[in-house]
């Protein structure tokens, strides 16, 4: 099997120059979805060519939607679904399968969803519990894939108190609610990733957000309502350029801009994190496009020290605590992270991936149901780690194996495609050195 490493030069070059990130996974999934919903041709630039992404489009084109590559333009003519002929496959994307559930339940489709081992093994009675409530009927393997979507009739709006804080619920339900009488109200008890709210609005819906009595949100949506094609732009995605941003924080002497990445206030949590433990990152050129915030982040080598993350901060960078605990094992004292117990059912159980590749790496670290602990200093590296068909875990430890005494391996790389396609090429750009080896 071929594995890469991330090996330092003798030199330990630092980082410098200027780089982009791939689009923004979330929000080319949903700009994918609702130009399928919409009335007319929508045009989406950016978007984020990944295994993930792609596999929400192979889903609408089965369900009868023309999706058209043009040099830099995707075109989603929409308006126009049907059930599919065989059972939709999405691979490793839990953010298209959780999403497809909602338009299936809404538009009536009869269809069954799969994936692979991976996503098989991560929860979906989350969604489907607020789709049952609305009236749908889905057959499925104790709350996991594969599951079946049974047209039941038009759907009800409902207030929905969900236990979880999950965007993709979230979602899911906006969606289905989109074909439901009524009005579909969704409290959720953290404030998640608002980008399903701002692109309704973008394409003509009305919907309503507000701040919860004691915490949470609340968003309110009337059904019934049409959407109207637009033109999308996906900004650069701050999870992956996460990963940028912690090579440069561990390696003495670089100095990087990441340009046109979202910093949507539900998405900055990394950022907030490493302000608080001492880094040198600023958001330069701030500006707004397709409602979204944008901003060209700049960062420096920085003297790092351990902090405590607060659990309300989980929300907005759920999927950056892999790279902060590597960044975390670079720095002065300990970081202690609570309220993390989602990471244990995302593409792996990325709680105990880290633990175990950390320690690996020569790195004091614990982990509880839904905390973990590091303690930071000068990793020595040297190790080959397992990733468990996780991407994020994989581009953590390349990230890692940047700065530490001994280059550090990983045993698959092939699912970085999956959000990261050119993620050792971006590397290289700024001078770092990730090779493939057999």
């Amino acid at each position: 099997m071929a594995v890469e490493k991330a090996q330092k030069d003798v030199s330990m070059s630092a980082l410098t120059g200027k780089v982009t990130a791939p689009g923004d996974k979330s929000i080319s999934h949903r700009a994918l979805i609702f130009g399928a919903l919409a009335e007319g041709e929508t045009k989406i630039r950016g978007l984020l060519e990944g295994e993930d992404v792609l596999r929400t489009a192979g889903a609408l084109r089965a369900l009868g939607v023309e999706i058209e590559r043009e040099k830099e333009v995707w075109r989603v003519a929409g308006g126009k679904l049907s059930a599919p002929e065989k059972p939709l496959y999405l691979g490793n994307s839990g953010t298209g399968a959780r999403l497809i559930m909602g338009l299936l339940a809404g538009g009536g489709l009869a269809a069954s969803l799969d994936g692979d081992l991976s996503l098989r093994s991560r929860p979906m009675g989350r969604v489907l519990e607020p789709l049952e409530m609305m009236g749908a009927s889905a057959i499925s393997q104790d709350g996991r894939l594969p599951v079946s979507i049974v047209p039941n009739g038009q759907l009800k709006g409902i207030e929905y108190r969900s236990p979880v804080a999950s965007a993709q619920v979230k979602s899911a339900v906006l969606i289905a609610g989109l074909f439901a009488s009524g009005v579909t109200t969704f409290h959720e008890p953290t404030p998640t990733r608002d980008h399903t709210e701002r692109m309704l609005a973008a394409f003509g819906a009305s919907i309503d957000v507000s701040d919860a009595t004691g915490g949470g949100r609340v968003v309110t949506f009337k059904g019934g309502q049409r959407l109207s094609a637009t033109e999308i732009i996906v900004p650069g995605d701050p999870s992956s350029a996460a990963f940028l941003a912690a090579a440069a924080l561990i390696m003495p002497g670089s100095d990087i801009t990441i340009e046109n990445v979202l910093v949507n206030p539900h998405r900055t949590g990394f950022y907030n994190t490493l302000e608080d433990m001492g880094a040198d990152v600023t958001f330069e050129n701030e500006r707004v496009s397709g409602g979204e915030p944008i901003a060209d982040v700049r960062v420096r080598h920085s003297k790092l020290n351990g902090v405590n993350v607060p659990p309300e901060r989980a929300a907005s960078m759920i999927d950056e605590y892999p790279i902060l605990s590597v960044v975390a094992s670079f720095a002065k004292g300990e970081t202690r992270f609570a309220g993390v117990g989602e990471l244990r059912v995302k593409e792996s159980d990325r709680l105990a991936s880290m633990e175990t590749g950390l320690r690996a790496c020569g790195v004091n670290v614990e982990t509880g149901d839904d905390w973990m602990r590091v303690t930071g200093g000068a990793p020595r590296g040297g190790a080959c780690v397992a990733t468990h068909n996780d991407h994020r875990i994989a581009m953590s430890f390349l990230t890692m194996g940047l700065a530490t005494k001994e280059p550090v391996t990983v045993d698959d790389t092939r699912m970085i495609a999956t959000s990261f396609p050119d993620f050792a090429e971006t590397i290289a750009m700024l001078g770092g050195n990730i090779r493939q080896s057999i």
